[in-house]
């Protein structure tokens, strides 16, 4: 069976990968010249899949030993250390008997829970959280077991704001005392909240700032993408309307994630030539809105009805500005200047609102659709 070229899962092949060249170079020059980077994007845009990309470059995976670890799920330091103790042993431990013999080694603190396979009689990182019972310590052996591997060390960070949520206060600082000293590692902060990452790399009052090059990930461009998904109908004998790519685009606002589903649905689709035109490809996104709902629901559920009048408001304006402003609280019948900021924070803190240059919107495009729908009463497609 031929592959459907728009990938929504995995790691996606050289031949499938839209565009990113300008990225694809920075992050790579980066990486060569030994810097530090913070890449930054709303969620679902193709960060992850950014750097994979990268890392399968000959120039990287030659040259350098890469990690990547999602922390998105974690709370706190002591999760962070499994996550990338588990990272180091797989990726790096693993690769020879020495490098693994010095990983037994190194790190002392856990050496007594290690476990062995019995085919194989090697060693096996089956670590749990309780095993962990000094962080910082077994930190500094991973960092210095990196310190001393046979090449350089990429290590990518995903969702690296969520460290700012940790209940230890000084988690910024135990990083990047660890970090500033390494001479045989570096570091991608990849994370999806900038005003959380801005505050981090941009203040001078945080232990991060001015440590690392900031690379902003937009949208790809609509003639752009346009191209490269009409190509892959094309070569497979199906047929898409030009005007599908303006309507999809539009509503998911340049979402990566969110255009390869659409598409993806839109090519299995066709299985007699049929071309796809606009009612097909809204009524995949209605159904894909539908797919959605139950985590919709969910996250209303977690919403105060303060919070819920606020991001109604927002929603009704598009992007909202001067959003404290006796006008906006007035035309919304809102509260209070006070109450309207207090639920800005909350929808910001769950990720519901986005800052932009000239106030706020809905961070997801998927959500807004569902919005919509759940106040008009009526399908997307209609």
């Amino acid at each position: 069976m031929k592959q459907n070229p728009f990938i929504v899962a995995g790691r996606i092949p050289e031949q499938y990968f839209c565009d990113r060249t300008a990225e694809t170079k920075q992050l790579i020059k980066s990486i060569s010249n030994q810097e530090n980077v913070v890449l930054i994007s709303p969620r679902r845009m193709g960060k992850s899949e950014l750097i994979n990309h990268c890392f399968d470059f000959k120039s990287v995976s030659d040259n350098y030993f890469t990690l990547f670890i999602d922390i998105l799920h974690t709370t706190s330091l002591r999760e962070l250390t499994l996550e990338l103790g588990t990272a180091v042993y797989r990726t790096v431990a693993k690769r020879n008997q020495r490098m693994l013999k010095a990983f037994l080694s190194t790190i002392r603190s856990l050496s007594g829970c290690f476990g062995y396979d019995p085919l194989t009689n090697m060693p096996t990182f089956n670590v749990r959280l309780g095993d962990i019972a000094s962080p910082e310590y077994t930190l500094d052996e991973i960092f210095n077991y990196l310190e001393n591997a046979d090449k350089r060390c990429i290590v990518a960070i995903d969702e690296f704001q969520q460290i700012a949520n940790y209940p230890e206060k000084n988690v910024e600082a135990v990083l990047r005392s660890r970090i500033q000293r390494m001479s045989n590692a570096n570091f991608i902060y990849s994370g999806s909240e900038r005003h959380i990452l801005d505050e981090m790399f941009l203040s001078a009052n945080r232990p991060f700032y001015q440590s690392a090059t900031i690379i902003t990930l937009s949208p790809i461009e609509l003639p752009v993408y346009r191209k490269f998904a009409t190509t892959l109908f094309a070569s497979a004998g199906k047929r898409i309307s030009d005007g599908c790519f303006d309507i999809v685009y539009e509503a998911m606002q340049g979402i990566t994630l969110y255009l390869q589903r659409i598409f993806h649905d839109a090519y299995v689709e066709d299985t007699d030539g049929t071309e796809n035109d606009a009612a097909i490809v809204r009524r995949l996104m209605d159904n894909y809105v539908e797919e959605n709902g139950p985590r919709f629901t969910q996250l209303l559920s977690m919403l105060a009805e303060s919070q819920k009048e606020t991001l109604y408001a927002i929603l009704s304006e598009g992007e909202a500005r001067q959003v404290t402003s006796a006008d906006f609280v007035r035309r919304h019948r809102l509260k209070s200047a006070s109450s309207v900021q207090a639920s800005i924070k909350r929808l910001m803190d769950f990720d519901v609102i986005t800052r932009t240059d000239g106030g706020y919107k809905l961070s997801d495009p998927l959500f807004r659709l569902w919005l919509l729908k759940r106040m008009s009463g009526q399908d997307y497609s209609d």
